[in-house]
């Protein structure tokens, strides 16, 4: 009787077991906190955005230091770099065209952009990377005739693509 018993409590204490040890590693896998963040625009420096690469470079530090929040502690943690490989603003932000019904092929431009994160720990061991492509509508930004349309297309291309490194980062 006593075998049995113990059998079916091991076969009972098992599972949690498992689903503990799970949790243990999740808990592990994602970082606690970050120690600092940069970011990384040379790549669009060499690819002519000239002034522009800068403001997407401070726009994108501002929105990661904010998303981060509470997570964000100056040397506490790894290091998180942001290389921005390209962004990509559809010439017109209009709507799509074609004959307005369903099914007409008609297309929504959007906006991209693509960057990956890399968290980096001591001695410069990388503890993971996560490509991000996000894709924005261009006319998500509101009129395409205001003149600081481009502004509003890119710092919602920012704002976006922050948001997915944070919870790629965070969990």
């Amino acid at each position: 009787m006593t075998t049995r018993r113990t059998v079916l409590v091991a076969s009972l204490a098992a599972p949690a077991l498992v689903l503990a040890s799970l949790r243990r590693a999740e808990a592990q896998a994602q970082v606690p906190s970050i120690g600092a963040i940069h970011v990384d625009v040379s790549r669009l420096a060499a690819q002519g955005w000239g002034s522009n690469a800068l403001a997407i470079k401070i726009g994108l530090e501002q929105e990661l230091t904010a998303a981060l929040g509470p997570t964000l502690r100056r040397g506490a943690g790894p290091t998180l770099n942001v290389a921005v490989r390209g962004v990509f603003l559809n010439s017109y932000a209009g709507g799509g065209g074609g004959g307005g019904h369903v099914g007409s092929g008609a297309s929504q431009s959007s906006d991209s952009f693509d960057s990956e994160a890399t968290l980096v720990g001591r001695g410069n061991r990388i503890i993971a990377t996560y490509p991000v492509l996000t894709t924005v509508p261009a006319s998500a930004a509101g009129p395409w005739y205001l003149p600081d349309i481009d502004q509003r297309r890119l710092t919602g291309l920012i704002q976006t693509n922050a948001a997915w490194i944070k919870r790629y980062v965070s969990g």
